[in-house]
């Protein structure tokens, strides 16, 4: 097996891992998982699925996520950027639908993996994530205004405007009850990490807020009063039924939740790595988050991806190896064995507490304020993206963002392509070259030559009187010209011709005069080495028309 396709735990399993670092893995996973129980439970009813959703997904995904992945510390399962694309999905083709387009996911991130497109996703501008990051943050601090408020009303709309409005139609049914639960949940997130480091915030702050609820009977609604009591076991297993037509239907939504598992989990490798000092396998991760998803839609789960901020816990507490994540994955597991009907009693305020400082450490709001003093066109990137995302979907911000963002580069690689003429005839070109003589006009070309760059070609003529006998094209500070740009040269060589000038092509890299044999209009004695090489040769050869 080639060791970009080789599952990290397999290669650390056949080295040995130590005893002593077998146990801290346990330990870590333990406490991971028992971080994981809110976080879990509160995607899953943010996404707008019963809460046994997260938990089976982090579960069954996590297990194979870390069991197959190419980290050795990822921490897979459900996910506060998963949000908006379950919530979309579930609206518009139920839980049936969402289980297929993730089984459909899943498949996409297998082949994406084998054909080793891990290293692509890497070409997705930062604004680009930045921006969809913290649309993706407004839109979750949104969904739970009616849990933080307690507001009493019916199923949410979808889209963020639409929902706002709805809240607004409702403050008079807010209830202080909920509202001092999502603050004290907020605080207990917040605090108590900076009192002590063996308890997580999430679970303090459901801890402490599920037994005020149940101590003094407050008017709060909870997990067990909305959706029933969470079950006690895994369902079995049931392929989802897949034809063209929901094939068809399902695409784009499964192509939305691939791509963004496979940026979030790569983005969380790097994070790790950097973290410990290693280095992650992109293209099997990307192949065990394609099974993890797929597995999930099995049981009847969610998407998952890689936790950022459950895989930045684990190695706080000493994990190492994918044995932490496996150990996470049957905490959890254990957990809704034996306490599922605890967890019913949790109130969906404290939830929405949790869910808020998720939303708050996603917005980056740095990043977001440091892009948009950058250069105007990632500016631009990153505020269109984000407008789309809350404003439509995750979906339209992606695809309209990437082909905004390439064509605002194209707008700057052309920006830096120059061409100019040398100045000084007569004279030399640079100090300590061959004197230009009479007739002879030299243009300096730098950046590269592609499409967006081309058209500046066509100013060479009209730099170009009837004295000037020798044409030279210096390509020296040229990186690659692309088919467009070869077609322009060709035109600028033909059209020279007509005119009786010869022309002649220097200081091409090795790459460049490799494309420029290749093309049709080519002759040999086009291509020179140097301006000094075409200066010094035959005067009556150099002005002899080209026939």
């Amino acid at each position: 097996m080639r060791p970009e396709f080789t599952p990290k735990l397999f290669t650390l399993w056949k080295a040995g891992i130590p005893r002593e670092q077998f146990r801290a893995d346990v330990i870590s996973g333990v406490i991971v998982g028992i971080v994981a129980l809110p976080l879990a439970i509160a995607f899953a009813i943010a996404s707008g699925v019963p809460p046994d959703k997260g938990l089976i997904t982090a579960i069954v995904a996590g297990f194979a996520i870390s069991a197959f992945g190419g980290s050795r510390v990822q921490i897979g399962g459900p996910t506060g950027a998963f949000i908006v694309i379950v919530y979309g999905i579930v609206q518009q083709h139920g839980i049936e639908g969402l289980v297929i387009a993730t089984f459909m996911a899943g498949i996409l991130l297998v082949l994406m993996g084998l054909m080793r497109a891990g290293k692509l996703l890497k070409y997705f501008p930062h604004t680009l994530i930045v921006g969809f990051t913290a649309g993706i943050a407004v839109i979750i601090l949104t969904t739970q205004v009616k849990e933080l408020l307690g507001l009493r009303m019916g199923a949410l709309p979808s889209g963020a405007v639409q929902q706002w409005m709805a809240y607004a139609a409702e403050l008079r049914s807010v209830n202080p009850w909920a509202v001092a639960l999502s603050a004290l949940s907020i605080v207990l997130v917040l605090f108590t990490p900076r009192i002590t480091r063996y308890v997580p915030g999430p679970l303090a702050a459901i801890i402490a807020c599920t037994a005020v609820t149940w101590g003094f009977q407050l008017p709060v609604e909870t997990i067990a009063g909305r959706f029933g009591a969470i079950p006690q076991t895994l369902p079995l297993p049931d392929l989802p039924r897949l034809d063209l037509a929901t094939i068809r239907e399902l695409f784009q939504p499964a192509v939305a939740i691939a791509l963004l598992g496979a940026i979030e989990s790569l983005l969380s490798a790097v994070v790790a790595d950097g973290m410990i000092g290693g280095r992650h396998r992109s293209d099997m991760e990307l192949i065990a988050q394609g099974g993890g998803n797929m597995l999930s839609a099995v049981f009847g789960g969610i998407p998952a991806t890689g936790a950022i901020a459950r895989t930045a816990t684990n190695v706080k507490n000493g994990g190492r190896t994918p044995i932490a994540g496996m150990v996470h994955a049957i905490t959890l597991l254990v957990i809704m064995l034996v306490a599922a009907p605890l967890a019913g009693r949790i109130p969906l305020a404290a939830l929405a507490g949790i869910l808020v400082v998720v939303a708050y450490n996603m917005s980056e709001w740095r990043s977001f304020v440091s892009a948009l003093k950058g250069h105007r066109y990632d500016a631009l990137v990153l505020v269109v993206t984000f407008l789309l995302t809350v404003v439509f979907d995750l979906v339209v911000a992606i695809e309209v963002g990437m082909v905004l963002a390439a064509f605002l580069f194209m707008k700057r690689m052309s920006d830096i392509t120059d061409l100019k003429p040398v100045l000084t005839e007569g004279g030399a070109v640079e100090e300590g070259e061959t004197a230009v003589p009479p007739g002879v006009r030299v243009f300096d070309v730098s950046g590269p030559l592609f499409f967006g760059a081309a058209q500046k070609f066509q100013d060479v003529l009209s730099e170009i009187n009837d004295r000037q006998r020798v044409i030279i094209i210096r390509l020296r500070h040229v990186p690659m010209v692309d088919a467009t740009g070869m077609h322009r040269i060709g035109h600028i060589v033909h059209q020279l011709e007509r005119q009786r000038k010869a022309v002649f092509i220097t200081d091409a890299s090795p790459s460049v005069a490799e494309e420029l044999r290749a093309q049709p209009w080519f002759r040999p004695e086009l291509l020179q080495a140097t301006v000094e090489e075409v200066v010094k040769a035959d005067p009556a050869q150099r002005n002899r028309p080209v026939q």
